[in-house]
């Protein structure tokens, strides 16, 4: 599929609202949800790793309304109105990076993050491992760069430039390397 045909994210799409305990209380749009402090909803992020055990990340494409530009996990969307985890996951890394793997749920939280003025998140997540074989091609509506790093390196980039990663990245990946280490080491070089 060519980025011509890529389907993008939309402020309209309508999104699942959550309470805390991840049951469905209604639905609003994207943008309804992300406005001031945001409303409760749905999300998934999906961590993928090469056979070297290196992570696939994706900087976020310039024109996102929260964090444009920030170095993220390896997908990160949102089950839309009607749809379940599995259809939703499976869409978006299609759409973002025109691939299709089996996912591995690990665990779910909820966050808040606000972005200035601009919006914030305030997600119930649930956080995936996944594998990639062969080619990954961004789609460069959603995505500016991609890239693969070692544990290590991002253990070093997280030390030392932490403001160039976005909020819920970094609180999946101190959870996945703490209390989820061995079944993120099945996947991720770790040492």
């Amino acid at each position: 599929m060519d980025n011509a045909n890529r389907i993008v994210s939309s402020e309209a799409e309508q999104l699942v609202l959550v309470d805390a305990d991840d049951r469905e209380t209604g639905f609003l749009s994207k943008a309804e949800c992300h406005d001031g402090a945001g409303l409760l909803h749905r999300a998934f992020s999906v961590f993928l790793f090469n056979a070297a055990g290196e992570l696939l990340l994706q900087q976020r494409n310039p024109s996102k309304r929260l964090w444009p530009g920030f170095w993220s996990n390896s997908c990160c969307s949102h089950p839309r109105r009607g749809e379940s985890m599995p259809l939703a996951t499976s869409r978006r890394l299609r759409d973002e990076l025109n691939i299709e793997t089996t996912l591995e749920f690990i665990y779910k939280f909820s966050y808040q993050a606000e972005f200035g003025d601009l919006g914030s998140e305030h997600e119930l997540c649930h956080v995936y491992l996944g594998r990639v074989e062969g080619p990954v091609i961004a789609n460069e509506h959603e995505i500016a760069a991609l890239r693969y790093v070692a544990a290590s390196t991002l253990a070093h980039e997280f030390e030392h430039a932490p403001q160039q990663f976005t909020p819920w990245f970094k609180l999946e990946w101190e959870r996945l390397t703490g209390e989820h280490r061995d079944l993120l080491s099945r996947y991720s070089d770790l040492a």
